[in-house]
């Protein structure tokens, strides 16, 4: 077992669907990886579409109650049984690749030391303001050749985009590369994700344990970058986005006050100061950790 696939996931057995049948597709040996669902407590058919997949590949289910948003919470679950050296993070939703688990592995692979590998997303919007072109434009019976068509057009590109434009797809010299470090497709040595100490369970709302966990994943040493290989698209769900952000804003206040250094600090801030350009403002501040 070289990779096991957190995936956390509440009352959308719909697109979870997709997401398990994109994994059952991926080009490594079945014994090469395991997919672990964290169920939030949810009230649909969730577990009876888990357990379609059960005979299809490694597939374990974990359930908890539903006591709230604990996202956190579900994949901490998922860490604390994962069997492989490599953790990967989806989410639902989120359709890979079929290479998307060997480009995981290759730059792990390939990496002195532990690498914090974030992978790329194609569709994502925080508002779902592209939504409808994309589920238009995806054929679920072909998510490869959606992908490959996108990358070929140059249509429906990473959000984080700007990011990598400014700090480059090996962006481990930036001062804060972890806050790209987002849980939809990332992996991480499962040993130095533990000793990281996991997700943070106060996080109750949506938006910011990834890059809460981000920021302690690179203090304990991980090199965080961009593997475009690691490619995966994200099919668009409703959402309410004045709901969600302002539980960003008061996540990233909290992960603010909780370090309290000149660089967390910032994050108090959000969104005043752009997640995209706030490495500048770090260097023109000369701020350090």
């Amino acid at each position: 077992m070289k990779l096991s696939v957190v995936i956390p996931t509440y009352n959308r057995s719909d697109i979870l669907r997709l997401t398990l049948e994109s994994l059952v597709h991926q080009d490594l040996d079945h014994d090469d990886y395991e997919v672990l669902v964290i169920d939030d407590g949810s009230s649909d058919d969730t577990a009876e579409v888990v357990k379609e997949y059960m005979d299809r590949m490694n597939l374990r289910y974990f359930f908890q109650e539903d006591e709230g948003y604990r996202a956190a919470g579900a994949r901490n679950v998922g860490i604390a049984n994962v069997k492989a050296d490599i953790t990967v993070f989806m989410d639902s939703g989120v359709l890979a690749h079929s290479g998307c688990l060997r480009a995981h592995l290759a730059s792990h692979e390939a990496t002195d030391g532990p690498a914090a590998v974030i992978g790329y997303v194609y569709g994502y919007s925080l508002n779902n303001e592209n939504a409808k072109e994309v589920a238009e434009s995806t054929d679920l019976s072909d998510v490869d050749g959606t992908i490959e068509l996108w990358r070929k057009e140059g249509l429906y590109g990473d959000i984080r985009e700007e990011f990598f434009e400014r700090e480059g797809d090996d962006c481990a010299t930036a001062p804060a590369p972890w806050l790209m470090y987002w849980t939809f497709n990332a992996s991480i040595p499962t040993e130095v994700l533990r000793r990281a100490g996991g997700f943070d369970d106060a996080f109750r709302a949506w938006g910011g344990e990834d890059v809460d966990l981000g920021y302690r994943l690179h203090r304990e040493g991980a090199r965080m970058f961009l593997n475009r290989e690691a490619m995966c698209l994200h099919w668009p769900h409703p959402r309410d986005w004045d709901e969600l952000h302002g539980d960003a804003v008061a996540n990233y206040q909290y992960m603010a006050r909780k370090y309290d250094t000149p660089i967390t600090r910032l994050l108090g801030v959000v969104p005043t100061i752009n997640f995209f350009v706030i490495n500048d403002v770090i260097r023109g501040r000369q701020l350090t950790h």
